[in-house]
């Protein structure tokens, strides 16, 4: 596990990065979204890991994840049933949006720590490194990242509550609140279809 404070990258996490940033510049084209991304360069968005034990505990998972979101929610909103039978329909802007920077909230929040654990091979303590927590904006969860992204550039009130909601029933928010979010705003219901495909399917933390 490298240390995220390091500025090497790994081969996966610059081709990563690299995607990332051409479907950034390619579809987003709000006024603000260039700060945004100098933010995101000047961060360790593309070398943080997107948990510390979970999914994408590793370097680059963070960028990773939001890409494979990003896959998934594409994939989501062009089924057929998606589109014809319940009308569900975003722009090519609100979709990298929604997916791209829903969690934001994960920038500038992992660290490097060490912990002794015993080597089962030569029997000796050793010194290894693993992800751990510091949250110097403690804002919540996807509140955090609608309220990162909306100091760069405005959200539509779909792009908000896609980002807000996008843990779904995992979020500590009131149940109903959920429910009545992803009724109200399908965006959202399908940012958290992504998320959990993305986490479960895609990465999971032997991957």
């Amino acid at each position: 596990m490298p240390d995220l404070n390091t500025p090497a990258m790994s081969e996966k996490a610059a081709a990563n990065r690299a995607r990332f940033i051409s479907i950034f510049n390619e579809k987003i084209k709000r006024d603000g979204a260039d700060r945004l991304l100098a933010f995101l360069n000047n961060s360790d968005f593309f070398t943080a890991p997107a948990s510390t034990k979970f999914h994408g505990n590793y370097e680059g998972g963070l960028c990773e994840h939001s890409l494979n979101v990003y896959d998934c929610l594409c994939d989501i909103l062009a089924r057929p049933r998606v589109r014809e039978t319940y009308g569900i329909s975003y722009t090519d802007e609100s979709i990298a949006i929604a997916s791209l920077l829903h969690d934001l909230c994960k920038v500038n929040f992992y660290k490097t720590s060490f912990r002794n654990v015993k080597n089962n091979d030569t029997g000796r303590w050793e010194s290894v490194p693993y992800y751990t927590i510091e949250d110097n904006l403690p804002y919540g969860h996807g509140e955090k990242s609608v309220y990162i992204v909306s100091g760069y550039m405005r959200l539509t009130r779909d792009e908000a509550f896609a980002i807000r909601y996008h843990m779904g029933f995992s979020t500590t928010d009131d149940p109903g609140n959920v429910g009545k979010a992803l009724e109200m705003f399908p965006l959202a219901w399908a940012v958290c279809c992504a998320d959990m495909e993305a986490a479960y399917f895609c990465e999971g933390s032997s991957k």
